[in-house]
């Protein structure tokens, strides 16, 4: 293979400096008194499941030494705890704690708000070219990631039959995977027609998650008082599962409630839920109340959980 010209690499070295300049990375990051990594790590921290100090150094290319700092910085802080970890004790792994996720949620919806704003000024032809260049890209320098940088992600306001499908969707996923009855379909049809019927713009959301233009998840934040708001039908096609797509919703719903002055949120679930009760607890919401009920044609108990904002 040849090597690059020396024109090629001007190209590319002129490329990173507009980009870096571009994203701020030259400047305070997102306007904090974190570092760049020091964001990245959070990142991470916030949007896996307990990962090893290892695992995160050798996935940042992270100097160990450089890594052990930015963790001991952020257990001062109480941003982060660690917990033997049960396949090699040998290993701690790190979870970030509700205060750490208070920390990195400003800095996130920074970086949402950021771009966007890169986007704004592009038409929407611009934009699809835009984005698909970048993909482009990610497939050529990092080919073992091409797979999933080929996948596009999306999450949209809803368009007409979605709802509906929001509801269908909670009747096939929950009759197949835990043989609850068309009860619990109805249940789900009365929230998604009050939803409709009752929506206040600014205080509610719902976002579509579509996969390669495909819908495969939804959820809600609906008002509950003039200061709490309430996470409702978080739901997922098992097709998109493992993907983070669970944890994205919910985090869109946190932001939301938060830039919209609620003060906390609350929802409700069933113990059985174990992967939805984990990215509740996972950002920072705890169980309040359990309650047995017998519903959907089982015996099952409800739970209570909420947050503060």
């Amino acid at each position: 293979m040849a090597a690059p010209s020396p024109a090629q690499v001007r190209a590319l070295r002129a490329f990173n400096r507009l980009w870096t300049r571009r994203i701020g990375v030259l400047d305070p990051y997102l306007g904090s008194d974190f570092s760049l990594t020091e964001v990245r790590v959070l990142y991470e921290l916030a949007h896996r499941d307990q990962p090893a100090a290892s695992e995160l150094g050798r996935d940042l290319a992270l100097d160990a030494g450089y890594l052990s700092r930015i963790l001991r910085r952020f257990e001062r802080e109480g941003w982060v705890e660690r917990a033997p970890s049960p396949a090699d004790r040998r290993q701690s792994l790190l979870r970030l704690t509700p205060a750490g996720r208070d920390a990195f949620e400003p800095l996130q919806q920074r970086s949402r708000d950021e771009a966007a704003a890169l986007l704004a000024p592009l038409s929407a032809p611009q934009r699809r070219e835009l984005l698909a260049a970048l993909a482009r890209v990610q497939a050529l320098v990092d080919p073992l990631a091409a797979p999933a940088a080929t996948r596009t992600v999306m999450l949209r306001e809803p368009q007409p039959g979605d709802i509906g499908w929001v509801v269908q969707m909670h009747g096939e996923v929950y009759g197949r995977e835990y043989g609850w009855n068309a009860e619990f379909e109805g249940l789900v049809a009365g929230i998604a027609a009050d939803y409709i019927r009752n929506f206040r713009p600014g205080l509610e959301r719902c976002w579509i998650a579509e996969l390669d233009g495909e819908r495969v998840g939804a959820a809600f934040v609906v008002r509950k008082s003039a200061t709490v708001a309430q996470l409702r039908m978080l739901i997922l096609a098992p097709a998109a599962r493992g993907l983070g797509l669970g944890a994205r919703l919910t985090d869109e719903c946190i932001a939301f409630a938060r830039s919209a002055g609620y003060r906390k949120m609350v929802l409700w679930t069933n113990s059985i839920l174990d992967a939805a009760r984990g990215i509740y607890a996972r950002r920072g919401f705890r169980l309040v109340k359990s309650e047995p009920h017998h519903s959907y044609g089982h015996d099952l108990v409800g739970e209570t959980w909420e947050r503060r904002l």
